[in-house]
């Protein structure tokens, strides 16, 4: 199954769980590699030009963000592009470890090889509780209930 352009409803879904996976590693260099080197970012309120650029960003993302758990679900998808929803946790090293949950979507577009040459981020973090959380250890995060009634 090739996860190029265009995407159907299952080649976007698997697209989609595929990103959630990757991202999961916490690996800033593999991850950069599902990038074109020109992608462009805007992660929340900041922009970035470039895979060199990601990679940093996420280097730093992950000294900042313990215990990352991510689940990205497909929002909506055409010829080349892809919508997601997402939630994650994780313990925030800046803030006396702190576990939060990030609420947010992305718009992604595709180069003709799969790889990512677009993302725009939007999301908003909530402080939680240990009792709050979705995505404790042993967890699939794929199994959880995502609904409104958890929010």
């Amino acid at each position: 199954m090739s996860l190029a352009p265009p995407f159907n409803e299952e080649t976007a879904r698997t697209k989609v769980k595929k990103a959630q996976d990757l991202w999961n590693t916490c690996n800033p260099e593999a991850i950069a590699k599902a990038y074109t080197p020109d992608t462009i970012w805007r992660n929340r309120g900041w922009f970035f030009n470039g895979t060199e650029e990601i990679t940093k960003f996420l280097a730093w993302k992950w000294e900042k963000e313990d215990n990352y758990k991510l689940r990205k679900e497909l929002f909506a998808f055409t010829d080349n592009k892809i919508a997601v929803q997402f939630w994650y946790e994780y313990q925030d090293r800046h803030d006396e470890m702190k576990w939060k949950r990030c609420y947010g979507l992305e718009d992604w577009t595709f180069a003709e090889d799969g790889r990512m040459r677009k993302r725009q981020m939007s999301g908003n973090d909530l402080e939680i509780s240990e009792d709050e959380r979705w995505f404790k250890d042993g967890v699939d995060v794929n199994e959880v209930d995502i609904s409104e009634k958890h929010w």
